[in-house]
């Protein structure tokens, strides 16, 4: 006969597997946003350095 106690023991045996899961979900899921937030970081730090230089030649040629 199966019990309800059979089921619960499922439960608990799958328990682990669940949550490694979940924890593998997260750390790709985490990977993967900060992957995408360097990606525009590094973008926006070229656009800024490309104004400063322009900044930098245009204050240059004033003081000529």
């Amino acid at each position: 006969m199966i019990n309800a106690r059979d089921g619960v023991f499922a439960l608990f045996a799958l328990l682990p597997i669940i949550f490694y899961l979940v924890l593998t979900g997260f750390a790709i899921y985490f990977v993967i946003k900060v992957i995408k937030f360097m990606n525009e970081k590094t973008k926006l730090d070229r656009e800024k350095n490309e104004k400063l230089d322009e900044l930098i030649k245009a204050t240059q040629g004033k003081k000529d």
